[in-house]
């Protein structure tokens, strides 16, 4: 059953997703960031060049030729090339997250975005997924 890691208090949803991917990363899992829009997207990609400063974290778009070797995937809809680790950068939760050996869902200290990760969470919990919750507030 799909495991489900929750990341509160991120002060920059972007750059959390980076610093977990990169973790990942180094870890040998292989991740899938999954942006709402275009936009996203599209700031994920620019970020992902520059992070971390001192190294080079190889990673493309989901619809790119390169996408089932690379190590860290950018994806907008439902083609992913592995079923490792899915990063959540949505409100809601995804209709296909159960396909994933591992979900995060990362809630900013906004208070919408707050109440919208309450949601998801209850989601997963109900459904009797096995949850695990970093205060990233507190780090």
């Amino acid at each position: 059953m799909t495991k489900v890691d929750f990341y509160t208090g991120s002060e920059d949803k972007l750059r959390t997703a980076c610093q977990l991917s990169h973790k990942a990363m180094q870890n040998g899992l292989r991740v899938l960031l999954h942006a709402p829009d275009d936009s996203t997207a599209d700031k994920l990609d620019k970020l992902l060049w520059h992070f971390p400063a001192t190294a080079f974290m190889p990673h493309c778009h989901s619809q790119e030729a390169d996408a089932a070797t690379m190590p860290v995937v950018i994806g907008r809809d439902e083609n992913f090339p592995h079923s490792e680790l899915l990063i959540s950068l949505h409100d809601e939760c995804l209709p296909f997250f159960s396909r994933f050996d591992r979900v995060i869902e990362i809630v900013s200290l906004d208070d919408a975005d707050a109440r919208l990760g309450r949601e998801r969470y209850k989601f997963y919990k109900d459904r009797g997924y096995e949850l695990r919750h970093f205060d990233l507030s507190k780090a």
